[in-house]
């Protein structure tokens, strides 16, 4: 269903409004270089300080521009489940493909309110959902029993797993079974969570390197393992410097790098990467060789 390198893209603004014109190029570019799927308005598209509306435009262009090319997963995450149900609807409406939804942040639900939450958001809608599980930035952590039940929900087809714990995607693999999706959200772990059995990333870096990373998933699913150990290599010290300060300060201090003119505008609380940040990604970028 999903798999490969899937960005979550960013949001271009310019004068603190959506840049339409620099986001459908933008999309545009990740189709041709290669990426399997696209996610707008997750955590590095500033879904937090996005107006429901602007949130419900940004898909729908992401949607539009696209085409059934490849599919979209819409974020639609709140840590207000009546919220959550609200952002669904605009993106099935929209004709997303399924939605991202982050487990409830600030609220620390219990294991019993993470599953009601799922099955109050899969009773609403017949939008398949993909758990995102962040532990680092949501506090709640979903267990794996409790991701096997709501692996159980027909419309609950995936994880989005940042958890750091790449033993989870075995424990995944049998609590929820081999059909469901694993993806993982550490672009740094790619290659063992790929190893474990997870089948894509969605991922920061293929924002910047969407060619590479396209082809370090294609080299890895088809069993070309030097390749993709080569790729690896080659993306790492890229993984690491895009994290180097707060997300997406530095990836879009790097797109700007790699395509003219991409806005580096941030909506407060986001604030510009440091000199030391932008001096990593720099040496990450020739690294790898894209700068």
């Amino acid at each position: 269903m999903f798999r490969g390198s899937i960005p979550a893209l960013v949001t271009p603004f310019r004068d603190e409004a959506f840049a339409e014109g620099e986001f459908r190029a933008f999309v545009e570019w990740q189709i041709a270089e290669g990426s399997h799927g696209l996610v707008p308005c997750g955590t590095t598209g500033e879904s937090a300080t996005l107006t429901p509306e602007e949130q419900a435009r940004v898909i729908r262009v992401c949607v539009e521009q696209a085409a059934a090319r490849v599919p979209i997963i819409a974020g639609c995450g709140s840590n207000s489940t009546a919220i959550v149900k609200r952002h669904m609807k605009a993106a099935e409406e929209a004709g997303a493909d399924a939605a991202l939804v982050v487990l409830p942040y600030y609220n620390r639900p219990n294991q019993e309110g993470i599953y009601a939450h799922y099955s109050a958001l899969a009773e609403a809608s017949s939008l398949p959902i993909v758990v995102y599980n962040v532990p680092g930035r949501t506090v709640t952590d979903v267990t794996p029993e409790t991701l096997g039940r709501l692996a159980q929900i027909p419309s609950v087809v995936g994880i989005k797993d940042a958890s750091g714990d790449l033993t989870r995607v075995t424990a995944h693999r049998a609590l929820c079974g081999q059909d469901f999706v694993q993806l993982s959200g550490n672009d740094d772990m790619a290659l063992g969570f790929l190893g474990m059995g997870g089948v894509g990333t969605i991922s920061v870096t293929a924002n910047v390197a969407p060619r590479l990373f396209a082809d370090f998933h294609n080299a890895f699913l088809s069993g070309d393992r030097d390749t993709a150990m080569t790729l690896q290599d080659r993306l790492f010290p890229l993984h690491k410097a895009l994290f180097t300060d707060a997300s997406p300060g530095p990836v879009k201090y790097a797109l700007s790098r790699v395509r003219a003119g991409f806005p580096t505008e941030l909506r407060l609380p986001m604030t510009p990467p440091s000199e030391a940040s932008r001096r990593a990604v720099d040496a990450a970028l020739e690294h790898a060789g894209l700068a």
